[in-house]
């Protein structure tokens, strides 16, 4: 019977989209390949075997005009979101949705298998927020502070994420890369319920400091369950990521 229940409990991807980006501004639209960047990212969580919905949510006329040209569902949220899980929020506050995947818009490489990942995580009743990350293996990434790192406790929960580099090897500096330092990838999973209590948490310091929404999670006392894969893939956040997108479709495509 519960897993009959289980079963029934509907699953959703938003993919949270504004055009004010600090570091790149209307970056949803910048085109690769052709195609704007906010179709990659659609496209790819659309290819999910486990959701029930998909939306790209927004406060901007432009990214919804686009999105609907390639058929993608549209939700217009408040200009006053402060962070995508409170975009997210907005999308789905009024809607039968039991979990979401919140997919950001800005991960072009994002995988299916990823997304699923986290679906499934979350059927099993064990969590409330669960994210990814995957191994650094460039010591570029390390030190950038545009890939944001993760610190797991033995259990596999996050301790700290931060865009320094951490852990510092202070006395170990041979540890990397050894498959101990994690980056975080832009992709998250929790309950309708979670959700609800994220927008009535108290601000976070952390959070505004490191401008990492998932801080305010930590803060605030609760728990990130944080599952391992295997990803190459990259997040846009700058000029240079642009090209380094071009180069990485150039080897694929």
């Amino acid at each position: 019977m519960m897993d009959q229940m289980e079963s029934k409990r509907k699953k959703a991807i938003v993919i949270p989209a504004r055009f004010a980006s600090t570091r790149l501004p209307g970056k949803p639209l910048i085109e690769i390949k052709g195609k704007p960047l906010i179709q990659w990212v659609y496209e790819r969580a659309n290819q999910s075997l486990l959701k029930d919905e998909i939306f790209i949510a927004t406060d901007d006329e432009r990214i919804r005009e686009k999105a609907i040209t390639f058929g993608a569902c549209v939700i217009m949220t408040p200009v006053t979101c402060s962070s995508g899980t409170e975009r997210v929020f907005e999308a789905v506050k009024d809607r039968d949705i039991d979990i979401i995947v919140n997919v950001q818009g800005d991960e072009p490489f994002i995988r299916k298998d990823m997304i699923d990942m986290l679906f499934f995580e979350m059927e099993k009743g064990n969590s409330e927020m669960v994210t990814l990350c995957s191994p650094i293996k460039d010591e570029k990434e390390y030190t950038d502070p545009n890939t944001v790192k993760v610190v797991l406790d033995k259990k596999g929960f996050a301790l700290y994420f931060s865009r320094s580099p951490i852990p510092f090897l202070r006395n170990r500096p041979d540890f990397f890369p050894l498959n101990l330092i994690f980056k975080h990838i832009g992709i998250y999973g929790y309950t309708k319920d979670f959700l609800v209590r994220y927008v009535n948490m108290k601000g976070s310091f952390l959070e505004e400091v490191e401008s990492l929404e998932q801080l305010r999670v930590l803060e605030n006392g609760y728990r990130i369950k944080v599952l391992k894969v295997d990803y190459d893939g990259f997040g846009i956040d700058t000029v240079d990521d642009l090209k380094k997108a071009d180069e990485y479709l150039n080897e694929r495509l």
